[in-house]
């Protein structure tokens, strides 16, 4: 009876380590979290995958890799995280927690999240010859809740604005708008990345007019749709810069009509030409006068209309300003060299009247 209590008991330990062998190899697949996950720069990313149906997973090999198979995050084996075979930028920075490690679940941890960290994770349960394995995406996002706006000087073509923001992942969206919302069409946007892979972002406006007397600079995170804005209000004074320049050149014109035309009223004294005859002075000083004025006005508004320097260009005020110089030049040349070629003109037209009247007299 003995020997017989022993047998059964012998018979039962057998079948229940039978038992556990066929548990401890039963087929599974890894599930873990779907769709990107999202960290912030500087926090901590967990990531969890577990086996379905759950069992226990202590003997397994549970691995977390990136592209190579060969280079992992964090590598679990024989009971013990193997911390030696981990790639050199994850050591120190990452933590298995095995918490539910009895039901087939683990979750790693990553420390100080960098940009580097943005990609997909895969995570392996091996046992034996048998493994699956869960991708999952990691996101990254980086704000900066600066955001700064710098207006230049204005000038003549009117008023530039800029906004700068830095420390931004992945690349923003980056617009300006107006008090009410709606979407102003920006003169240029750039950008750069410094060593720490942060987008860098500049976005430039050029207004005309007074009209957006408020514009808005904003700036959007594309994954969590998190914005940061920085506004600025534009005066009137911001604008009479054109005003005053417009005024300056009329002054110009004015001076130079009046000097022609003065000019002309003499040379129309002194020769006493009926006013009715196109050849008199007064009406030829007039016609060179709005040659004049037309050629000058042409000329300024093909210098100011082209463009040559894109807004974006670190010389496009340098090029503004020697369009306004040249502008004011032009036309205070304008008026001496009118007034000289009026002169020439007239002399010239004197001395060949005067020549051919002696001609004709000495002929007869």
């Amino acid at each position: 009876m003995g020997s017989t209590g022993l047998c059964f008991y012998g018979h039962c330990i057998v079948m229940f380590l039978l038992q556990m062998v066929t548990a401890s190899s039963e087929p599974f697949i890894v599930n873990g979290l779907e769709g990107p996950v999202l960290a912030s720069l500087g926090g901590n990313l967990e990531l969890s995958c577990q086996l379905s149906p759950p069992q226990q997973a202590q003997h397994m090999e549970i691995r977390w890799f990136r592209n190579l198979y060969t280079e992992p995050v964090h590598l679990y084996r024989d009971g013990k995280d193997m911390f030696g075979e981990i790639i050199s930028k994850y050591v120190e920075r990452t933590e298995l927690l095995k918490d539910g490690i009895g039901e087939g679940k683990v979750t790693l941890r990553i420390f100080n999240v960098t940009v580097d960290d943005d990609g997909s994770y895969h995570c392996v349960f091996k046992d034996g010859d048998f493994y699956e394995e869960h991708i999952t995406e990691v996101k990254i996002t980086a704000i900066n809740l600066q955001v700064q706006i710098h207006v230049h000087p204005p000038n003549t073509k009117g008023v530039i604005v800029e906004c700068h923001s830095g420390g931004w992942f992945p690349r923003p969206l980056m617009q300006w708008r107006d008090r009410r919302g709606e979407v102003i069409p920006a003169a240029s946007k750039s950008h750069s990345q410094g060593r720490d892979k942060l987008f860098n972002m500049k976005m430039s406006l050029l207004i005309s007019e007074s009209f957006f007397q408020k514009v808005i600079c904003c700036l959007q995170n594309p994954l969590t749709g998190q914005e940061e804005r920085t506004s600025v209000i534009l005066s009137d004074a911001f604008f009479s810069w054109n005003r005053i320049w417009i005024m300056i050149l009329c002054i110009i014109l004015f001076m130079m009509v009046v000097s022609i035309f003065v000019f002309s009223c003499l040379l129309h004294h002194e020769h006493k030409v009926c006013r009715c005859k196109w050849d008199a002075p007064w009406i030829k000083g007039l016609l060179i006068m709005i040659s004049s004025v037309v050629t000058v006005v042409l000329v300024m508004v093909y210098l100011r209309k082209k463009q040559r320097v894109p807004v974006s260009d670190v010389h496009f005020e340098l090029d503004t300003l020697w369009v306004e110089d040249i502008s004011v030049i032009l036309c205070s040349l304008m008026v001496p060299a009118t007034m000289l070629v009026s002169y020439t003109y007239f002399r010239l037209k004197d001395w060949c009247q005067h020549n051919h009247a002696q001609r004709v007299f000495t002929s007869n």
